[in-house]
């Protein structure tokens, strides 16, 4: 599969309650319908991640959250894109994209359902997104390119993972106080760090995705967890999704 099968489209974008499923995000024709395209894919773009750019600085410009979610039964996925002012994480803007689900499920493989329609929804914003903040991994991924890497490679953006498990990796437990930090291990490879954002609450599992530094994703979630276990971007992105998705399916 050559580059330019692996570029996302510019679909229809849309800003408000999804209610016409006819306007659903197109695909590119030869999008990956195997494990073994789409693993391709993934070696294809996976020497293009940018890691030694420190990134945008937490609590300055724009930060992004995308997240999506499921109608499986109407073979239905709805993105959503909300943007926070990073200094007061009071939205901005916001909009979003429905689509057709795009792959099946496949653990490891998840971008490739995900991704057109994250795409459509971060079109379809009239500034610039600034960070883009995702629910999910970046170098934290058995093949070291999840979501948040892919959907950097694909725009440009810097980008990074936010995770609520570790996946398949391993970790020390860090000390209860926020802002400990213990590394996020595949052998002796550290793929991420594990980070506590609120006292004695579970760590979020926090990767690279392109761009930006371990450092710099770290400050920007902690940044963005003044209140909550998990950043204020996945928060509005997934009530966005999901008011959404519920508009589109009653």
């Amino acid at each position: 599969m050559t580059s330019a099968s692996t570029s996302a489209p510019r679909p229809r974008p849309h800003t408000g309650p999804v209610t016409d499923p006819s306007a659903a995000v197109p695909l590119p024709a030869d999008w990956p319908t195997t494990e073994a395209q789409a693993r391709a894919v993934q070696d294809e773009l996976r020497g293009r991640v940018v890691r030694d750019e420190p990134g945008p600085v937490a609590g300055a410009g724009r930060v992004t959250g995308v997240d999506v979610a499921y109608d499986d039964a109407r073979d239905r996925v709805v993105a959503a894109a909300v943007v926070l002012d990073a200094a007061t994480l009071t939205v901005v803007e916001q909009a979003t994209a429905v689509g057709r689900v795009s792959f099946p499920y496949v653990p490891g493989l998840l971008a490739f359902r995900e991704i057109p329609t994250v795409v459509a929804a971060l079109g379809a914003l009239r500034g610039d997104p600034g960070l883009v903040v995702c629910d999910g991994y970046g170098l934290a991924h058995p093949r070291r390119f999840g979501l948040a890497s892919h959907l950097g490679v694909l725009t440009g953006l810097p980008t990074i993972g936010v995770a609520k498990n570790p996946f398949t990796f391993t970790h020390a437990e860090p000390s209860t106080a926020r802002g400990s930090v213990a590394p996020l291990m595949d052998g002796d490879e550290e793929v991420g760090a594990a980070l506590r954002t609120r006292d004695g609450v579970k760590p979020v599992y926090v990767s690279v995705g392109h761009r930006v530094s371990l450092p710099t994703a770290c400050a920007h979630t902690l940044h963005l967890t003044p209140d909550y276990r998990l950043p204020e971007t996945t928060r509005h992105a997934d009530a966005l999704c999901r008011r959404t998705l519920t508009d589109l399916t009653t």
